[in-house]
């Protein structure tokens, strides 16, 4: 069986693995991945974490700028895939690869459709402080995450879950998931199932913006962005006194209020950086300060980098 694997980071590598090892053996796997890229002031070319995956399994990859016709179809045609199975690969398919195979495009996607299509599903549940997330396998079609559902498995989420646990957690729940998807799909035990497009969501993109904490609201809704955002990108702020940016990585919901206090003010610096939000109080348990490392509350404080009656702002 040929088999294109689609995909771009890390999510994708542990699916990109599953299916090597299952199916490696048995029939051909090709993969496409995004171009290769300069960073950095040396311009440095880095490429995708399903490439270095790929490679280490001398997996032939593909990295077409785009999927236009004429960029892609001479690819399709040459492999001649009986499935394509997507996983956070970015860019949308066009309607003539999604016609190719004999059994469809798939897609793993990190959430339980149809709450949370789109772009950071797994960052977006957390900001919105939900109690449980999971992987849905769905068949694709034209629409933005709007196929048919072939598998769904769902998992609750703790109240201290940041978005990195979680992401380890749905990529490996995924990389299983795919392989008896596959597996139903060829054997003809998989029944698709129509998406209620009422009860939709949408993940969107995260920005600096939404990076950006807003301490006049509830300790909990700013607890939980701080949640949705770590460890990246990671929720931001500035010190007043410094001007400098500080990522704040972990916190907890404080029982006082200061009523006196303004946001974003530090009304204490013991154990913890105690900050005045709009209903209460946030403790800061880790930080960095623009320049710095990652570190704990105590290092910070004991660093002597900011003092009681500064403001986060």
């Amino acid at each position: 069986m040929n088999i294109i694997f689609m995909g771009t980071p890390d999510f994708a590598s542990a699916a990109l693995v599953s299916i090597a090892e299952k199916y490696g053996e048995k029939g051909k796997i090709t993969v496409v991945t995004t171009p290769d890229k300069q960073r950095g002031r040396a311009m440095k070319v880095t490429f995708s974490d399903v490439k270095k995956t790929a490679l280490e399994r001398g997996l032939e990859v593909y990295q077409p700028e785009n999927l236009k016709r004429e960029n892609f179809y001479e690819i399709l045609e040459k492999i001649n895939p009986d499935i394509i199975v997507v996983a956070a690969y970015g860019k949308l398919l066009p309607e003539y690869v999604l016609e190719y195979p004999k059994y469809g495009c798939i897609n793993i996607h990190a959430s339980l459709l149809p709450e949370y299509r789109g772009a950071a599903p797994i960052n977006r549940c957390i900001i919105d402080g939900k109690t449980e997330s999971g992987v849905t396998i769905m068949q694709m079609e034209k629409g933005l995450d709007t196929g048919d559902i072939l598998m769904m498995q769902s998992t609750p989420i703790s109240r201290d879950e940041d978005v990195g646990q979680l992401y380890e957690r749905l990529r490996e729940m995924g990389s299983q998931m795919i392989i008896t998807a596959i597996d139903k799909i060829i054997n003809g035990e998989i029944t698709p199932v129509k998406q209620d497009s009422s009860k939709a969501t949408y993940a969107e993109k995260i920005t600096t913006e939404t990076q950006t904490l807003d301490f006049s609201k509830s300790p909990e809704t700013v607890r939980n962005l701080i949640r949705g955002l770590s460890p990246y990108p990671a929720a931001v702020t500035r010190h007043d006194k410094s001007g400098k940016i500080v990522k704040i990585y972990s916190a907890r919901v404080g029982e006082e209020s200061f009523p006196d206090a303004e946001y974003g003010e530090i009304v204490e610096l013991k154990k913890t950086v105690k900050i005045k939000c709009g209903e209460g109080s946030l403790l800061i348990d880790e930080l960095a300060l623009e320049g710095s490392r990652r570190m704990s509350a105590v290092d910070f404080i004991n660093g002597r980098r900011a003092e009681k009656g500064d403001r986060f702002i």
